[in-house]
């Protein structure tokens, strides 16, 4: 891991609670047909009242707090609940199948979206995430959701570039055009957006064949095959789920993202000293073995080439203990 992690040169980042805060919430409700927006918001936060993705625990946690139109009361009892990984949940509420995700799963099930595009275009734009709200027959209306960027997204993708690796990528099953602001924002060199979990992991290889030593960096179960799939996984170790943790190679145990450039750079430079070591250990080793083949060893020198090596390299490693690394060097 540590080789690896100093030989990096691309590093993809799952975006939601990764380069955003990964608190995502309830921006607005737009309901058709006679829908209340407050029924809207009650369906979809009783679909996903099962669900662990952060934007189903926005909508349930808008839904019986009462915030953002949001009826305040409890919510009905969910049957058959299936979670539809990268597109969204299906559940069975008050005898209705209710179906709550994006525009992908939408038109699989063959929903038609029945005037909403316009809104789904203006909120994609404004970089919001949209979730549709429906039943087989047709759908009944479309929740907005807001996650701020991390703070120290932007400098923490700048900083890596200035570590030496070439490519950052963001990876989100978002919609194409969110992903869009949201990667204009963070200064991203490249996004791929609406992208299936197995769709993560073919960018992750796609990747690796062109970049050669990869990072993933993810917090979900969703990111878990794709954090196994690159040369190094690193989870978010707040927010991160048990199974990104699981599979993963390194945790930032306070998903901090200006420690991941340091890690890059701690790694190359105890890979260097490391060598360093082997290398002049080896040549000390050579130098007394041939003297000594000659009778030309002296005592202090076959005390140097034994307790001395082994101090000199002790001390070299040492240095990693001050190593802070140059930024933006």
């Amino acid at each position: 891991t540590l080789e690896a992690l100093g030989a990096v040169r691309a590093v993809a980042f799952d975006k939601t609670g990764t380069l955003t805060e990964g608190r995502p919430q309830v921006a607005g409700v737009y309901a058709k047909d006679g829908n209340s927006p407050a029924d809207v918001l009650r369906l979809a936060a009783a679909a996903e009242q099962r669900s662990e993705h952060p934007l189903a625990r926005a909508v349930v946690h808008a839904a019986r707090t009462g915030k953002d139109n949001g009826s305040g009361r409890d919510l009905p009892a969910a049957r058959d609940f299936t979670a539809l990984p990268g597109m969204g949940a299906r559940a069975t509420v008050d005898g209705r199948e209710i179906f709550v995700g994006n525009s992908r799963l939408f038109a699989e099930q063959g929903i038609a979206l029945d005037g909403l595009q316009e809104r789904l275009d203006v909120l994609h734009a404004e970089g919001k995430t949209a979730v549709l709200v429906g039943t087989r027959e047709r759908t009944l209306g479309v929740i907005a959701l807001a996650d701020s960027p991390r703070k120290d997204a932007r400098e923490a993708v700048a900083d890596l570039h200035a570590a030496g690796v070439d490519q950052v990528i963001m990876l989100t099953g978002d919609n194409q055009r969110t992903a869009q602001a949201v990667a204009a924002s963070l200064g991203v060199d490249s996004y791929r957006a609406e992208l299936l979990p197995a769709e993560k992991v073919e960018a992750v290889r796609d990747l690796r064949e062109q970049h050669g030593t990869v990072a993933m960096v993810g917090d979900g179960v969703n990111d878990a095959p794709a954090l196994a799939t690159a040369n190094v996984g690193i989870a978010m170790g707040i927010a991160g789920t048990d199974a990104a943790l699981e599979v993963a190679d390194v945790a930032l145990m306070s998903d901090d993202l200006s420690k991941l450039d340091y890690a890059v750079r701690l790694s190359r430079r105890t890979v260097s000293v490391i060598k360093q070591n082997i290398t002049v250990s080896l040549a000390v080793k050579a130098i007394a073995l041939v003297l000594a083949a000659f009778g030309a060893l002296p005592l202090w020198g076959a005390i140097f080439a034994d307790m001395g090596v082994s101090l000199l390299v002790t001390l070299n490693g040492m240095t990693l203990l001050g190593y802070r690394g140059k930024r933006r060097d």
